[in-house]
């Protein structure tokens, strides 16, 4: 199998205003649109982050829809300065998003916090203390 995600799909609670806080609040351009489905291309348009309500989610997955807490995971936005991490955190904010961990200095030399969407997934902003192996923004 090689190594690649096509869709990171977010069950989320309120669709609107998932909707919302990504197109409008964040300015991501909406790449399609069907029903409870919304869907927003990434990078270079080789993956995407789709929307879909939770509980539909959790049906389509054949899971209890009532998971709550740390999700055990986290989505990354890789940046190329310690302004571009505290811009993104404070456009997150503004957007309607709660900060999760300010940013700070990190040991591994970097620079990075923690916003959360609506729904409560968590984005790490970050900035690389050296090499970065990610597209940065």
């Amino acid at each position: 199998m090689k190594p690649h995600v096509s869709v990171i799909t977010l069950g989320v609670r309120d669709l609107d205003q998932a909707k919302r806080f990504y197109s409008e609040g964040l300015g991501w351009p909406i790449q399609q649109e069907a029903g409870p489905w919304v869907s927003f291309s990434l990078g270079d348009g080789s993956s995407s982050l789709g929307l879909y309500p939770w509980d539909a989610l959790a049906d389509d997955a054949g899971v209890p829809a009532d998971g709550s807490g740390f999700r055990g995971m986290t989505l990354s936005y890789v940046v190329r300065s310690e302004e571009r991490v505290d811009a993104v955190l404070a456009e997150a904010e503004r957007a309607g998003g709660t900060i999760a961990r300010p940013a700070e200095k990190a040991p591994w030399g970097g620079y990075f916090g923690y916003f959360a969407d609506p729904d409560g997934y968590l984005w790490k902003v970050a900035s690389g203390g050296g090499d970065q192996p990610f597209n940065a923004e």
